[in-house]
């Protein structure tokens, strides 16, 4: 997918100067072998819709938010063709600030309206929308998604209050959530890690097989729920139905539901509370999967005995590659922890989103090193989540 990016970018820059929308595309169309839909053009990969502008700051309307969700699984580009350059954004729901044009009657039930020009991020989380970030974006996007999106679009389009709450911190808590660091140095060094690491290597060793058949399902989403509630799920009739289907190769696996909580799995010590958070990472494929709401870990961290961590399992094709189980605050994972702001509701500190890069240096190589400085700067920035920057409206230069 990223070569088919770059291979756009390159493509559409190199007809800068053609000022011609209806060219540009019929270039495009036959270069990428694309099918038209409307005013989207689309191939397995990629989705595209082109504008004419006469200057980059264009306000013209786009596309019907109904249409954006048919392409919204891959990257969607907007060309606007302006008479010197033309300029791509990646526009996908993740990327829209609002929508604004007859959004009067939309709602969770109801998508209506579509979005400008003016609507799209030109940076998001301080992520500049421009070439060189489209695949790094278009990850962020992939692991949200468009049912995620559509809450916070509607929040933002007609100015309903938001229904989560921002965690208030109080003296005594904030002096849990600054100690939390010390508490994951200690329990990472503590016979309970250990007992905490051989319990969830023996759930996969029991479950090998199953975890490999499902790693094989491509939607990232549905695999990742699959197999932590092979690990984790607590209905042990439900869990024996869903390894049945997958042994079996149903088409369609048993229904089930993961609670919307911090972690997957609990277990709770004598000195120390934990959740844990289970990850895969498929090792040859690229994701930024989600991490954690801030103000739920925040809640959490203020907890006097409180130790996040994640459990990852990397898989190769045909095989369980490695396990770690990492503290939230191992260095390499607070480096590639993203800090979603602009994609939180007004109510909400917002969410955050690991890079896959970082995943993968921590599976193939395991360490638990906490850096206190570069930790409590990160408790801080959790802590601060809630002041929002505000996005810029100007098109990149940077072709």
């Amino acid at each position: 997918m990223n070569q088919e990016i770059d291979s756009l970018v390159k493509f559409i820059s190199d007809q800068d100067g053609i000022n011609d929308k209806t060219k540009l595309t019929d270039l495009v169309v036959e270069k990428f072998s694309m099918i038209k839909d409307r005013s989207v053009y689309y191939n397995n990969s990629i989705s595209i819709r082109f504008s004419q502008s006469k200057t980059n700051g264009f306000s013209n309307t786009i596309l019907a938010l109904s249409n954006l969700q048919k392409y919204d699984s891959k990257p969607f580009f907007v060309c606007v063709v302006c008479p010197t350059r033309n300029y791509l954004l990646i526009s996908n729901s993740t990327f829209l600030k609002k929508i604004s044009h007859s959004s009067q009657e939309l709602s969770l039930n109801n998508i209506k309206g579509s979005f400008n020009g003016s609507d799209i991020m030109r940076d998001f989380n301080k992520i500049e929308n421009k070439p060189s970030n489209f695949y790094r974006l278009y990850l962020i996007h992939d692991s949200i998604g468009f049912d995620e999106n559509l809450p916070r679009l509607v929040d933002a389009t007609n100015s309903i209050v938001g229904t989560g709450h921002e965690y208030q911190i109080s003296s005594t808590s904030r002096k849990n959530i600054e100690k939390s660091v010390t508490r994951s140095e200690h329990f990472i060094k503590s016979e309970e890690y250990k007992m905490l690491k051989s319990d969830l290597d023996h759930k996969v060793k029991q479950n090998n097989q199953v975890i490999l058949i499902a790693s094989c399902i491509p939607n990232v989403n549905i695999r990742g729920r699959i197999i932590e509630y092979l690990i984790a799920g607590e209905d042990e009739k439900l869990r024996i139905e869903l390894i049945e289907s997958l042994v079996h190769s149903h088409m369609t696996q048993p229904r089930f539901a993961t609670e919307n909580s911090l972690g997957d799995y609990t277990k709770i010590f004598e000195s120390y509370h934990t959740e844990t958070d289970i990850k895969t990472k498929i090792m040859v494929l690229d994701s930024n999967p989600k991490a954690y709401n801030i103000d739920k870990m925040l809640e959490f961290l203020s907890m006097e005995k409180s130790v996040f961590l994640f459990y990852f399992i990397g898989i190769n094709p045909g095989k369980i590659f490695n396990t770690s189980l990492v503290s939230m605050y191992e260095e390499r994972l607070i480096e590639g922890t993203l800090i979603l702001r602009h994609w939180a509701g007004r109510n909400s500190r917002g969410v955050t989103q690991l890079e896959g890069k970082s995943i993968k240096e921590v599976i193939e190589n395991p360490s638990n090193i906490i850096n206190a400085e570069q930790s409590n700067a990160f408790i801080q920035k959790l802590i601060n989540a809630g002041n929002v920057n505000k996005i810029t409206d100007l098109v990149d230069q940077d072709g």
